[in-house]
């Protein structure tokens, strides 16, 4: 298929590194390729992707990125320790050769955060869109790749409200031009994106579905999904959620409390960060079990001493038959990168297909690995995981037939071609 380039926005982060680096180990063998459906995986008896698609291979994929830190892979890995140190050892040589390229940031943004390796700013909006767009360029030309998909893995932003600026792409435009705030630092990373037909998704809950950068992805041709990764705690509460719902029990109260100390942990201790990921885990629970829950109250503390081994804890009062009060607690210890890097790998692969099956605009198939799955205005997002699966087998159904009737056309029509000549030579 050819090699497939993979460009980060954070790239040193948790998440990034142990995706780069699950991929050097994967590809190695000392690993299992574990966690993915879009790679085969014997081991699970189960409908699979990989019988209805063919995706790119780990062996194909190219890494880089941005960050605001200019250590190496491998130094930031070591630092997050999601990995041990003795695993990372086996694949130094190849996370050392990764570098992150400037980012582009403002702390107006992300309060928590220090930019020391970014993107100069006296050339404004446009000028930091044209700094992306050429790293962009640069790196699909020195490796050779036949296409490129961006990821955003950055540091959750500020909550921002959409604004005059993001309803029409002459509008935008303008506001880029006049270095508008409402132009946040990931809508410049996805413009950019758009401008060069790269697919992209945004696996933080940062502010991008406007629909100015809609109308951009689809006249480009862009396929592109988002938002906020379902990893941990909103993966098993829409579970679980789901499962209520089928036994007709109501949902008195959900309690929920995070306890993280990684990097995005501490970007979440700014109230403003804060409320944009609170608004995208209390979103999803009341649209499951089908009815507005009263008592749904959703917590996240940083704690330092936790790094990347996140702790969620789950308190629901659920009543049932002849309304008799019930209650279950779950408490899920994760590894939060570890669940998210097999998603980040199995959207850039369905978006790489997406794209050469000439599908834009929203991937609405991808709903499955997202707390608040993209949608155009006046429609209502998905967020049972189960419809969500279902959707997205649906869509590799559609694309493998669609494939199989071009290649029977294909064969028709060459075989015709092929008789026609025959003959033309016998006369």
């Amino acid at each position: 298929m050819g090699r497939l380039g993979v460009v980060i926005i954070g790239l040193n982060g948790a998440v990034a590194s142990t995706l780069v680096a699950g991929v050097a180990l994967m590809k190695k063998g000392l690993v299992p390729r574990r966690a993915m459906l879009t790679e085969p995986d014997d081991a699970v008896n189960a409908e699979k992707l990989t019988d209805l698609l063919q995706f790119a291979s780990l062996e194909d994929l190219v890494f880089g990125g941005w960050d605001l830190n200019d250590e190496s892979l491998y130094e930031a890995s070591l630092k997050h320790g999601v990995f041990r140190a003795d695993e990372l050892q086996e694949v130094k040589a190849e996370l050392e050769a990764v570098r992150p390229w400037p980012a582009v940031f403002s702390r107006e943004y992300a309060q928590n955060l220090q930019g020391r390796h970014v993107v100069a700013t006296d050339g404004g909006h446009r000028g930091q869109i044209e700094a992306i767009k050429r790293d962009l360029t640069t790196f699909k030309e020195k490796h050779g790749l036949r296409r490129v998909v961006l990821v955003n893995l950055a540091s959750t932003e500020k909550w921002m409200e959409r604004t005059a600026v993001h309803e029409t792409l002459e509008g935008f435009e303008k506001g880029i031009e006049s270095n508008d705030p409402g132009v946040s630092p990931t809508m410049r990373y996805m413009y950019a994106a758009n401008s060069l037909g790269v697919p992209h998704a945004n696996f933080a809950p940062s502010l991008a579905n406007v629909p100015a950068l809609r109308i951009q992805a689809e006249n480009n041709g862009v396929p592109y999904c988002g938002m906020d990764g379902k990893t941990g705690q909103t993966l098993v509460k829409t579970a679980m959620a789901s499962m209520l719902r089928l036994r007709r029990l109501m949902v008195d109260g959900w309690y929920s409390v995070n306890f993280l100390g990684n990097n995005d942990g501490l970007v979440l201790d700014d109230p403003a960060s804060n409320q944009t990921k609170i608004r995208s885990k209390a979103s999803v629970l009341d649209s499951v079990v089908g009815h507005k829950v009263e008592n749904h109250q959703v917590h996240i503390h940083y704690y330092k001493p936790r790094g990347d081994a996140k702790e969620a804890w789950d308190n629901i009062d659920i009543s049932g038959f002849c309304g008799q009060p019930m209650q279950m607690k779950i408490n899920f210890l994760c590894k939060d990168s570890i669940l998210a890097a097999p998603l980040c790998i199995d959207m850039v692969r369905i978006l790489d297909v997406a794209q050469e099956n000439g599908e834009k605009g929203i991937q609405r198939q991808l709903s499955v690995y997202f707390k608040s799955p993209y949608a155009v205005d006046g429609e209502q997002p998905q967020h049972d995981p189960f419809v969500q699966e279902r959707i997205l087998f649906n869509w590799a159904k559609e694309i493998s037939a669609k494939r199989q009737n071009a290649q029977a056309r294909s064969a028709t029509n060459g075989g015709a071609a092929s008789l026609g000549a025959r003959q033309q030579k016998q006369d």
